[in-house]
């Protein structure tokens, strides 16, 4: 059961005092270029220079913090293919507590190394053989360990919002925001804080064509899935929304877009030629959706970049293409 639109909204308020000392003020970044390319004012909330490289640092740490001495005792466990699972492990590592992460065998190399090198253990899997929460709902019951999901958890929901509440705290008014949609706890936090803020700012989810499982979900009203989807951008090949952030999703946001891996590819570039920001190709799907045409803006557009941990594999054949 979805709690009322205010009390949702006092959690991301709750969120932000616990992250105050703790996460990165992390820039709002514009282009007179990019501006230009689109016809509207564009400011960009850059959490790839969030702890960790990536906005997962607050929803990690607003529900570990949270945890009981009892549940900091016994460790948590987590699934991610990297962002998700830096951040379990660092947060895992400031307060003391064990972490384990299921991740698949084909994450990319910067993002389990760093993982590790936070203190947590690795469990590898192969994504075709069987899936990362079965994995971590056997260990959970067999060590007693606390599952921190990597997006369908009220918690974690409410500290990725805080991205949002940040972005209009320094800009004030915006016409609409663009979100990255993986599982949908950035989307679904990001639109509870910009609805509390402002009922009338558009909050749109952006995804990858090749990965829209949310978008036909939000369209249809019904949970649709797509499992391994061969899309650059790791951070969104999560099959489905979750059963929190499903109805959040359709409670709270106002439309969703999707974008071609070609368009993924030349947002990526554009950040790094024409404003020199290092973002992984799923954080950059909100300037994908403008320089494509995918999003026709007008006035004010925030755009949340959501990360910027891309191996040197990746970022070669993206600015060689």
């Amino acid at each position: 059961m979805i709690e009322p639109r205010n009390q949702m909204f006092e959690r991301v308020l709750a969120a932000s005092e616990r992250l105050r000392d703790q996460a990165n003020k992390t820039p709002v970044m514009t282009s007179r270029t990019l501006n230009q390319k689109v016809g509207a004012e564009i400011f960009l909330k850059c959490e790839n220079y969030q702890r960790v490289g990536a906005f997962k640092f607050r929803g990690a740490y607003n529900a570990m913090s949270q945890l009981s001495a009892k549940q900091r005792k016994r460790g948590v466990i987590t699934h991610s293919s990297g962002n998700h699972a830096q951040a379990v492990a660092l947060v895992g590592r400031l307060l003391g507590i064990q972490t384990t992460v299921v991740m698949p065998n084909d994450a990319p190399v910067i993002k389990r190394n760093a993982t590790e090198v936070y203190g947590a253990t690795i469990i590898e899997y192969d994504p075709e053989e069987t899936t990362r929460e079965k994995i971590s709902e056997d260990l959970k019951n067999t060590h007693g360990y606390t599952l921190i999901p990597p997006y369908d958890h009220e918690d974690i929901v409410a500290g990725q919002g805080t991205a949002a509440l940040e972005l209009f705290e320094e800009v004030k008014r915006l016409d609409a925001v663009l979100v990255p949609c993986g599982g949908g706890g950035l989307l679904s936090g990001c639109a509870i804080a910009g609805k509390g803020i402002n009922s009338n700012c558009q909050v749109i989810g952006i995804e990858p064509e090749l990965a829209d499982d949310a978008t036909k979900s939000f369209h249809s009203r019904t949970l649709h899935t797509v499992n391994n989807p061969p899309t650059i951008a790791d951070g969104t090949r999560t099959p489905s929304l979750g059963k929190i952030t499903f109805p959040l999703v359709l409670d709270f946001v106002d439309d969703m877009k999707t974008v071609s891996e070609a368009a993924i590819i030349e947002a990526v570039k554009f950040l790094f030629y024409r404003m020199k920001l290092v973002v992984e190709p799923s954080g950059a799907l909100g300037v994908a959706a403008l320089l494509s045409g995918a999003i026709k803006p007008t006035g004010r557009i925030g755009v949340i970049i959501s990360g910027g941990n891309i191996d040197a594999v990746t970022m070669k054949m993206i600015l060689e293409s």
